[in-house]
């Protein structure tokens, strides 16, 4: 009987554990996505003023140059336009590549409870 209830706790405790585990996943998860998602709509709003800016400055300088150097103006302003392109496009990679990966919290307390099952972290419980 002693070792059908120790079998029954401990399998308790492991099905707990899981889903502690899991529902710590399915927090991060929606966090992320929430995040994404604001950063998805902050970005095309920013976006959308952005071009809509770009286009106006680039339509007033092609303008005020049309007598004189129109293809010149429409060359500079296109030039304008694609670095800037590139820039932005640069940062979004860089802000990407310096975020935390998804589900890192889980995973750390996944590697925690292996550690501990496998007897190497039972010195950091105590």
């Amino acid at each position: 009987m002693v070792i059908t209830e120790t079998i029954g706790r401990i399998g308790t405790n492991l099905v707990s554990m899981a889903r502690t585990r899991l529902e710590l996943a399915a927090v991060e998860a929606r966090e992320e996505t929430q995040a994404i998602l604001g950063y998805a709509a902050w970005t095309l709003l920013a976006a959308f003023l952005g071009a809509f800016a770009f286009m106006l400055a680039a339509l007033f300088v092609i303008v005020l140059f049309w007598d004189e150097h129109r293809l010149t103006a429409i060359g500079a302003m296109a030039g304008v336009l694609l670095l800037a392109a590139a820039a932005i496009l640069a940062k979004v990679r860089a802000g990407f590549a310096a975020r935390a990966p998804m589900l890192a919290a889980t995973r750390a307390e996944l590697g925690k409870d292996i550690a501990f099952i496998k007897g190497t972290g039972a010195q950091h419980e105590q």
